[in-house]
């Protein structure tokens, strides 16, 4: 009986209200639009065909069998379905008031309701006023814009991107009861359909985006309980971030050993060249391989008397070592970083100052050419040829790859040897570079080739001759070594 009623409102309401509309002004595009709808003195309704033409850019999906529809809002699918007061966006719920309702191929949706619910979630710009029937369209700059979650040992680090510091004291937090967590911005615009869809990962099971008209607010469903949460802003790059504390688990112990198996405990020294290998040789007779060994040494006891880092030497003295063993030599005494000590050279004699190298295909001639250089030690090992000659081309670009978890790592120590020698040598700061070094290919920990000055130019074959130059270079090393391993240690510790 209620059914049969409800048939006949429905049918009055059609057949008396088809020709009222929604004006709808587009201030983005200066254009103006209509939407048809259903008037009574308690409920408008608006067509969702309309909505579909007006709003969005693709058709709608209608299931005439079913009196369904599907909204589709750039990648935000909207479900409804005539005689249901519920919606689906994505797959969120939302509740209306009163039922929407079907004329043929079209579905009515109750407006006032419809418009929250899409100002709320797709396009926040709409502004809807029922007394003068005008839909108005404005763009919006959301100033929260993104979401990254981060699971850590003993809690879960959200990361809400922002285009702006808010004031204090408008962002509020709390932990509810019913097993959310809520976050909301005052003056907050939210990109909703970019939060709602971020990776949930650690305690978070869920995360869901509202706009409201003077706030935004972020609610996170939570797998499990949690022992406390802190609240800041980040200044760069601008960003919410919210900690959520939770008890070490069980896994707490193999976290613990995984730290331990990546603790900065050995360094492998690598003074470059040795024994019929003499390096490069500056024009009053300086040989490499004698420069670079004694800072080796240098460095090597600076290690071990303030720091409790075991020291492992690819070589001790001089005599020659290919340069697969070297890598070999690393990764069987579980080195944690591998450092290979070099001097340079090259035809342009005013050519002076430090640089470090990561591997990688060198981008520029220089680089090119000091890589050809030092792999050409190859051709003094006996029955090297098998070990090396892949080495080319796409198999050289391999090996580089095989090695680019430790790239970061790599650039990062790089970075501060750079630094520490600057602070110490009267001599050109040439940076952080590229090139294909043999030497470094293997090694399963974050390496750097330093080349420490050139003996090609007169002045720096004279300083590198004195030990007190020498020794300058070697502490600056050491600087960047701690420095390194305590930023290491740091993020360790962090989980």
């Amino acid at each position: 009986m209620f059914t049969f009623y409800k048939t006949i409102i429905i049918a009055f309401f059609l057949s008396a209200h088809l020709s009222a509309t929604i004006l709808v002004v587009n201030r983005v595009n200066q254009k103006e639009n209509e939407l048809h709808i259903l008037d009574n003195s308690n409920v408008t309704y608006v067509s969702a065909n309309d909505l579909s033409r007006v709003l969005t850019s693709r058709l709608p999906f209608i299931n005439k069998e079913r009196m369904k529809m599907v909204l589709y809002f750039s990648d935000t699918r909207i479900k409804i379905s005539s005689n249901s007061s519920y919606i689906l966006v994505d797959e969120e719920v939302y509740h209306m008031p009163v039922y929407a309702i079907d004329s043929g191929d079209d579905i009515y949706l109750p407006a006032v309701p419809i418009f929250n619910i899409l100002k709320q979630t797709v396009l926040p710009g709409l502004t809807y006023d029922p007394i003068k029937q005008r839909l108005d369209i404005d763009v919006v700059k959301f100033n929260i814009t993104g979401l990254d979650i981060d699971q850590k040992a003993n809690g879960t680090i959200l990361t809400i991107y922002t285009r702006e510091r808010f004031l204090e004291g408008h962002i509020s937090s709390f932990e509810h009861d019913n097993g959310w967590f809520y976050l909301t911005v005052q003056d907050g615009i939210v990109d909703t359909t970019r939060i709602n869809k971020a990776d949930t990962r650690g305690v978070v099971a869920k995360v869901t985006a509202n706009q409201f008209s003077e706030s935004a607010q972020i609610a996170i469903r939570l797998r499990s309980s949690i022992i406390g949460h802190e609240v800041f802003q980040s200044p760069d790059p601008n960003a919410i971030v919210i900690t959520l504390r939770t008890p070490f688990d069980k896994s707490a112990e193999r976290i613990r050993k995984l730290r331990n198996r990546w603790r900065l405990d050995t360094v492998v020294l690598d003074a470059g060249h040795g024994g019929k290998d003499g390096g490069t040789v500056g024009r009053s007779g300086t040989r490499e391989k004698d420069i670079v060994l004694d800072i080796s040494k240098r460095l090597g006891l600076l290690l071990e008397k303030k720091t409790n880092i075991n020291v492992v030497y690819t070589r001790e003295e001089d005599i020659f070592i290919p340069l697969w063993k070297r890598t070999k030599i690393a990764n069987e005494s579980n080195g944690k970083i591998f450092v290979s000590i070099h001097a340079n050279s090259n035809p342009n004699r005013t050519a002076r100052g430090f640089e470090s190298y990561l591997l990688k295909q060198g981008k520029s001639d220089d680089a090119i050419a000091l890589a050809s250089r030092e792999n050409a030690v190859i051709k003094l090992e006996e029955h090297s040829g098998d070990k090396y000659k892949e080495l080319t081309g796409e198999n050289l670009i391999m090996a580089t790859m095989a090695q680019s978890m430790f790239l970061k790592e790599s650039e990062e120590l790089a970075a501060f040897i750079q630094e520490e020698l600057g602070n110490r040598l009267n001599s050109p700061n040439r940076g952080v570079k590229q090139a294909g070094f043999v030497v470094l290919i293997g090694a399963s920990m974050p390496n750097v080739l330093i080349e420490t000055g050139f003996l090609s130019n007169p002045t720096e074959e004279k300083r590198l001759k004195q030990a007190s130059y020498r020794q300058k270079i070697a502490e600056g090393i050491f600087s960047a070594i701690v420095k390194f391993r305590s930023l290491r240690e740091e993020l360790l510790a962090e989980g």
